[in-house]
């Protein structure tokens, strides 16, 4: 199979304007709209019910509001008649109480419930996971540059991360402007995504690496576009395999790992792009060049030498 010849670095001005329109509006609605957190990080109640016969989860949250618990989601878990009810703090109610509070309202209008689980996550516990999850995509970041500096080079360190943080800002981005519930399943989420973003643009830049040096006469440009090119039929193959699962998982896998499914995909998608146009841009824009991927020579001894 012939090895394709894209110009990929020839249409880098119009990726870096589509990238830098996509962080903008990720960064304005994180700052203007937030995230829409979970219970995981603003604390609340979360139960799970089993009613006798299929119900409308609309017709339990309506039901819910007119009881006075406000802004609550409700879920189907594995069936219409198993249902997850997320209900953030409620004023003027006692917040340990609040579980056993919503299934006797549910069980005095819907008669035949059984309560299966009950549990409540404080406001002291969400805002812990809130900083613990903040520093664990900060030290994820921090550690990817430090392992691709001493792997390859400062352009490549810069480069990768550069990729990553636009990856998860592009993430975050479209669940703040779709206000999709964001918990820890969805930070997990972040984290795979970091992972799975490096892996790929460590296979790229191996290649560039590689190719700076049997290339002797080609331009840096020439180089990035042979390399990419050459990994492209990776690139896809594993970014297609794994977004098949992702997607069976979203629209099959019901609601409680839809976000986390969700997270993956966008992921997935935007993580392939920047491996191929971000990390690789980066290098162009600090004048990367094959001196600076040269092994270095050992210095010859001059012991035992005689004139």
């Amino acid at each position: 199979m012939s090895t394709p010849n894209f110009d990929f670095m020839g249409k880098r001005k119009y990726a870096a304007i589509t990238s830098v329109a996509l962080l903008l509006i990720a960064v304005a609605t994180l700052f203007f709209n937030g995230l829409n957190m979970g219970l995981d990080f603003t604390g609340g109640s979360l139960v799970e019910l089993s009613f006798s016969e299929e119900v409308s989860s609309e017709e339990v949250r309506n039901f819910l509001a007119d009881e006075g618990f406000a802004n609550g989601t409700v879920q189907y878990f594995g069936s219409n008649r198993e249902v997850l009810i997320r209900m953030p703090p409620q004023e003027g109610i006692e917040q340990s109480n609040l579980g056993d509070q919503i299934f006797t309202a549910l069980k005095v209008n819907y008669g035949d419930i059984e309560l299966r689980q009950s549990s409540y996550v404080g406001p002291a516990v969400g805002e812990e996971l809130t900083e613990d999850g903040g520093l664990a995509l900060l030290t994820a970041l921090i550690v990817v540059m430090l392992y691709i500096l001493f792997r390859f080079t400062k352009q490549f360190s810069v480069g990768a991360v550069a990729a990553l943080a636009h990856d998860v800002f592009i993430v975050l981005g479209c669940f703040a402007v779709f206000q999709w519930t964001f918990d820890l399943t969805v930070l997990a989420a972040l984290l795979a995504v970091i992972g799975y973003s490096l892996n790929d643009t460590i296979v790229v830049s191996d290649r560039v690496r590689e190719n700076f040096r049997k290339m002797r006469k080609a331009t840096p440009i020439e180089v990035i576009n042979k390399s990419l090119n050459q990994t492209l039929g990776r690139t896809l193959v594993t970014s297609m395999t794994t977004l098949f699962v992702l997607l069976a998982l979203l629209f099959a896998g019901g609601d409680v790992i839809r976000g986390f499914a969700m997270a993956l995909s966008i992921g997935v998608v935007v993580g392939t792009y920047s491996s191929m146009y971000v990390a690789a841009s980066i290098l162009l824009v600090m004048n990367i060049t094959r001196e600076d991927l040269l092994v270095p020579e050992p210095e010859e001894s001059s012991e035992g030498t005689y004139p």
